[in-house]
């Protein structure tokens, strides 16, 4: 039996920020299915429940070598998710805060992020030393894990010998690249910090240097992966990912089909299928529309459930979407939290144009499934996306995404065609406001001009199979190559 340890900053349900949590916690649920022995490592942050996910403190005055100091810790564990027991690390100097990255008041990262995730990773090692696992692959996720493949490599621990590392890039342009005052208390040797390895304009950069050293590589979209081997979209590091493309492989994420399913999702008023769409695709769009204070259900609704940041395109939608509002009979849901400006902005549009969009500052998980059952289209404009999950969920859901081709919306969403009515989603290339404007035109003259090819499309999206079953056999095989590797 294969043995992997994730080592992540996030775990769904634990605790969650973004996809990263969503993909740690649905992956190693599907690889134990395919009979993969899987255990996981997260660092004990306050606001997780201990008493909901049944932790129990199995070690403590565990000890890591950090700098010039010994840090001691306790470890926690849980089986709450199923087949995979997860080990906590317990280090409040670092992780009894009000946030995970940055300060949940104030949104300002804390300043102490490098020594923090330095810590962690050695502590997560450690752990599995002291719990006695040895696996054959270390799964890693994003910059907060980039330092296990160096200490793996530069240590030579016996214990790990034969154990390979995988590190999974979810969002290249977030690298944890910090002051390298940080050097001597993460234990970098100075021979490691040039620009080959960790060494980033004078700073020290965590994912730069997971990427050098870990045995393999993969992101979690085949179209990503091309994508960041360009200056376009390398994020300053597509000359280290080209040397590397051997070791880079795209696979792209599913999603937790338990969780998202409206054949069975408790939240959403109306359960349906794809042969009961119809009917349950109205009733939703009913509720959503009372509870969203909208005008009507015979008008479309487009919702929209993403981060107010840059990347996902919102600058383009904030010049074109008072236009939309203004020249088409449509109707808008969003949910979101971010930029100030984007806050505050998109908040104030309900008193403008009352009845005509909805927007809650934020995020609320049952909001989420009753926008997906509800409305008609879901807008992904994003000016890049790894892979995006939004998508992959409102076309199980029957609301058929409008995107912009990029990454792993271009892989997930067929454009819609126009002669033969087929198609799952609305898309677009140029990162400008009028083809956005454009795009929700031709969705929205579609709905009213063409009902019959919605129907149509929505019955193709619905039959999609996103879940976690082929991903997870494509790491399984990657995996075993990687095991197969003596290096």
């Amino acid at each position: 039996m294969k043995k992997v340890l994730f080592i992540a900053s996030e775990m769904t349900p634990f605790i969650k920020t973004g996809g990263l949590g969503d993909v740690v916690g649905a992956l190693p649920k599907s690889l134990v299915v395919k009979g993969v022995m899987v255990k996981a490592i997260i660092p004990l942050y306050s606001m997780i429940d201990y008493q909901k996910y049944n932790l129990e403190k199995v070690m403590e005055g565990n000890c890591v070598q950090m700098g010039n100091c010994c840090e001691f810790f306790s470890v926690h564990r849980s089986t709450y998710v199923k087949g995979v027991e997860t080990y906590f690390i317990e280090f409040n100097k670092y992780f009894d805060r009000n946030g995970v990255y940055d300060d949940k008041m104030t949104h300002e990262a804390y300043q102490d992020n490098a020594y923090r995730y330095a810590f962690f990773d050695r502590a997560a090692l450690q752990v599995a030393r002291d719990i006695g696992f040895q696996p054959d692959i270390i799964h890693l996720h994003d910059w907060q894990t980039g330092l296990v493949p160096y200490y793996i490599k530069n240590e030579h621990d016996p214990f790990f010998a034969r154990t390979k590392t995988l590190l999974t890039i979810h969002n290249l342009p977030y690298q944890g690249r910090f002051s390298a005052d940080v050097l001597n208390y993460a234990r970098i040797e100075g021979k490691d910090f040039h620009a080959g390895a960790f060494e980033d304009y004078g700073c020290v950069n965590f994912l730069k240097g997971g990427i050098r050293f870990a045995d393999k590589l993969n992101t979690v979209s085949p179209n990503y992966a091309k994508e960041i081997l360009t200056p376009e979209f390398g994020a300053g590091l597509d000359w280290l990912l080209r040397e590397r493309q051997a070791d880079l492989k795209g696979i792209l994420n599913g999603i937790d089909t338990e969780l998202w399913n409206p054949t069975k999702d408790i939240i959403i008023p109306e359960k349906y299928s794809v042969r009961t769409h119809e009917k349950g695709k109205n009733e939703n769009k009913r509720y959503l529309v009372e509870k969203a204070g909208l005008s009507s259900v015979d008008k479309p609704v487009i919702s929209m459930c993403v981060r107010l940041a840059e990347q996902k395109g919102i600058k383009m939608l904030a010049e074109c979407i008072e236009p939309v509002l203004n020249t088409m009979e449509t109707q808008f849901v969003i949910m979101g939290q971010g930029e100030k400006w984007a806050n505050e902005y998109f908040s104030s549009l309900p008193h403008k144009y009352p009845g005509k969009i909805a927007v809650g500052i934020g995020y609320q998980a049952e909001a989420e499934h009753l926008m997906c059952s509800g409305a008609d289209f879901a807008l992904v404009p994003s000016l890049y996306e790894p892979c995006g999950l939004t998508q992959m969920v409102s076309q199980t859901y029957g609301a058929l995404p409008i995107v912009r081709s990029t990454g792993g919306l271009e892989d997930t969403v067929l454009n819609y065609n126009e002669y033969y009515g087929v198609g799952t989603g609305f898309k677009f290339n140029d990162v400008s406001a009028q083809a956005l404007y454009n795009t929700i035109g031709w969705a929205n003259a579609t709905y009213y001009d063409r009902p019959e090819h919605i129907e149509k499309m929505r019955e193709m999206a619905m039959r999609k199979n996103y879940s976690w079953d082929k991903s997870s056999e494509d790491y399984c095989q990657l995996y075993d190559e990687m095991s197969g590797v003596i290096l």
